[in-house]
């Protein structure tokens, strides 16, 4: 941060095929929006993604995409993303890209690893649409894994591991009366100083309807962990939308305007 209180990008690094925007100030809630592009049609095989963020004390930051993630069909080999977030004492990011989409006989996985440090704070976000349903790709892909580690002061509070079948997927959509297109939604909340729970969780409880279920689990400290699920795309992120608003209320900072939801 420099001495005027705003959030800089004091260092960056990319190469094929990321590509970081222009940064966006937004003032309302003193937080810096960047865009990482991936101009490449998709994710093909033999791809290796890997990326690393860091946000150092008093800094805000907001990270987003500024379209879906489409790991196409795959004759042979795999693709993987491994993507690493730090955030110091004093310091706000929020991870919130497109939705990852995976078609027809793709192999990828993605290894997401989240350290930080008491008083540091952080929202993470995940997003997974089934595939092109109108070609009768929803669930169809050969092997789909993401790992996601979440580490406060180094201690594990943490960690999950996504690598359901399309068929065990479909029956939760049936389960949730979410229909063929259900897409699903993972939330992390990590945060120093929680405030009472019980009115935000009531208000996230509340939108559940017409296909459209929401949890809350509180973790073992630190935060907590939200996840939904939705009958489409448009209800996926209208749901989004609808969690930052009510969680707005209590931290400020994911009112920050991403300038596309």
């Amino acid at each position: 941060m420099r001495p005027h209180g705003r959030t800089v990008l004091s260092a960056q690094s990319f190469r094929a095929p990321y590509h970081l925007s222009k940064p966006y100030w937004d003032t309302a809630t003193g937080t810096l929006l960047v865009q990482v592009v991936n101009p490449t049609a998709g994710i093909l095989s033999g791809d290796q993604l890997s990326s690393a963020i860091r946000v150092d004390a008093a800094a805000a930051l907001l990270v987003t995409t500024p379209s879906a993630s489409r790991v196409f069909k795959m004759k042979t080999g795999t693709a993987s993303c491994r993507q690493a977030f730090h955030v110091a004492a004093g310091g706000w990011l929020e991870w919130m890209p497109e939705p990852l989409v995976p078609h027809r006989g793709c192999s990828y996985r993605q290894t997401t690893t989240v350290d930080v440090a008491t008083g540091g704070e952080l929202f993470f976000a995940d997003l997974l649409m089934p595939g092109r349903v109108a070609h009768g790709e929803a669930w169809e892909w050969n092997q789909l894994c993401l790992v996601t580690t979440v580490r406060l002061d180094g201690e594990l509070i943490l960690q999950e591991r996504f690598a359901q079948t399309g068929e065990s997927l479909r029956a939760l959509a049936s389960l949730a009366q979410s229909g063929l297109g259900a897409c699903f939604g993972n939330a992390v909340l990590i945060t120093n100083r929680p405030p009472d729970d019980s009115t935000w969780r009531s208000a996230l409880h509340a939108l559940q309807a017409n296909g459209l279920w929401i949890g809350v689990s509180a973790l073992r400290r630190g935060g907590w962990s939200i996840k939904w699920v939705a009958a489409n795309g448009v209800q996926l992120r209208q749901g989004f939308r609808d969690i930052r608003r009510i969680l707005a209320g209590a931290f400020p900072r994911l009112a920050c305007d991403p300038r596309k939801l």
